[in-house]
Order: structure tokens, then C-alpha cells, then sequence
């Protein structure tokens, strides 16, 4: 009987099915180390002030301007139907349930995404990784742990922040305009929004987080050849962060317009 012929992969499926073992591998490597001790608090709290803090200005133009911008933009149509008093209404729920959250993690997945792969690819290429783990300081915890946390639980502060800023934006709009009062614009902007929406709007900027976060330390802890590694590190990281999210953003859409149907 002859033998069957040798069947032969395509060297880009190959390297993707072993890319994706990889990156699962590092998953469950993360999950193991996140929960055994030590949890090095401090570095965490630093982390935390470097993905929050160092954000904060960038998320609070960005908040202000989308407010702005997209009560403007949305004035017209309503005009034509004579429907500018659902303004407030309209902008509370785009922020909520989708544009805060959106543009919070594209805005980390640029900035705190590059900073975290350039920084950990940095470390790889010049050895201070493989220096750590002959101090007997476990590297992968001590570094991809505690910004992957700081980057779950920060991002979700950002997006709530982001959205109130954004808030505030249309506001300053809508009273230039239709001199609109603080307490009847909460009262209208509010009065449709559900605790479905709030909560689909953090689990989202959760996710991101996370996402950002682990693909980040991902692409940097496994940096290779020097300086020029460094740069492709921080590419991919922000790169890969971005269509993530936007999967992700697709994804959790689904999922919630379904639980709505229930």
C-alpha cells in the first residue's frame, strides 16, 4: 500500500497557529501569577498613577472636544424635526453606552499601549529582564501583572471620567444655544438611561483595559532584535490593542442588545 504524501502547512498559518499558542500560553501564565503571592503593591499603585494620572489631560481635551463636536454635529438632524430638546437625552446616551468607553481605549491603546510595549521591549533587548530573574524577582509578575491590572481597573476610572467630561462639552453647547439650565439638562439626559447602560458601559471599559494591557506587555516581554525590536514592539502593541478593541467593541454590542431583547 503506498504511503500517504506529507501534508504540507502554509508557513503564515503556521506562524499564526503558533502565535495564537503563545499568546494563550502568556493568558494562562498571567492568570497563575495574578493570584499567587507576592502581589507587589507598590509597583501597582505606581503603575495605577502612570496609566491614570499621566492620562488625565489628554482624556479630559479629548472628553471635552467629542462632547462639543458631537452636539453640534447632532443639532441639525434633530432641528429638522423640531426635536432639539432630546439633545441632552441623545449625547448622555452615545457617551455612556459607547463613545466614552471607545475613546478612552483608543486613547490608552496609543498612548499607554506604546509605553508599555516600548518599555518592556527596552528592557528585554538590553537583558535587565533576564538580570531581574538572577536577582530572584520574578520578572512576569513583577512587570506584566501589575500593568495589566493597573491598565484593567484605570481604564474603566478614565471612561466614567472621560464621559462626565463630555458631559460637561455638550452642556456649554446646548446652553450657548437653547440656554439650557444644569438641573434640566441632567433631568433630560438621564431620564432614559438605565442601570443596563451604565453597567454595559463600564464592563466595556473593563475589558478594554485588560486587552490593552496584556497584548501591550505581551508584544514588549517578547521583544527580539535590539532597538529595532523596541519599535516594533510599540507598533504592534498599539496596533493589535486597536483591533481588539474594536472586536471586542462589536462583540459586547451583540451581547447587550441581546440581553435588551430578553
Amino acid at each position: 500500500m503506498p504511503s500517504q504524501p506529507p501534508v504540507v502547512v502554509s508557513p503564515r498559518i503556521d506562524r499564526f497557529a503558533l502565535g495564537v499558542y503563545r499568546a494563550s500560553e502568556f493568558l494562562v501564565r498571567f492568570v497563575g501569577s495574578a493570584v499567587r503571592p507576592p502581589y507587589h503593591l507598590r509597583e501597582l499603585v505606581h503603575q495605577c498613577y502612570e496609566v491614570g494620572w499621566r492620562s488625565l489631560p489628554l482624556i479630559s481635551l479629548t472628553g471635552f472636544v467629542v462632547g462639543i463636536v458631537f452636539t453640534k454635529q447632532s443639532r441639525p438632524s434633530l432641528a429638522a424635526f423640531g426635536a432639539t430638546s432630546w439633545l441632552p437625552s441623545l449625547i448622555t446616551i452615545a457617551l455612556i453606552r459607547s463613545l466614552a468607553p471607545l475613546v478612552t481605549a483608543l486613547i490608552c491603546a496609543g498612548k499607554v499601549g506604546s509605553s508599555i510595549g516600548a518599555e518592556l521591549g527596552s528592557m528585554r533587548v538590553t537583558e535587565q529582564i533576564e538580570a531581574m530573574e538572577v536577582s530572584a524577582i520574578n520578572p512576569f509578575k513583577y512587570l506584566v501583572v501589575t500593568r495589566t491590572l493597573a491598565t484593567t481597573l484605570m481604564v474603566p476610572v478614565l471612561g466614567v471620567y472621560c464621559a462626565l467630561v463630555g458631559l460637561v462639552g455638550s452642556y456649554l453647547n446646548i446652553r450657548g444655544n437653547e440656554a439650557a439650565t444644569v438641573a434640566g439638562f441632567i433631568k433630560s439626559g438621564f431620564e432614559q438611561i438605565t442601570f443596563l447602560d451604565l453597567w454595559s458601559g463600564v464592563l466595556k471599559t473593563f475589558i478594554y483595559g485588560f486587552t490593552i494591557g496584556l497584548i501591550s506587555s505581551y508584544r514588549g516581554f517578547n521583544a527580539t532584535n535590539g532597538t529595532q525590536g523596541v519599535g516594533r514592539a510599540a507598533n504592534a502593541s498599539v496596533v493589535a490593542s486597536t483591533f481588539a478593541i474594536f472586536i471586542e467593541e462589536v462583540l459586547v454590542v451583540q451581547m447587550i442588545t441581546w440581553i435588551r431583547g430578553l
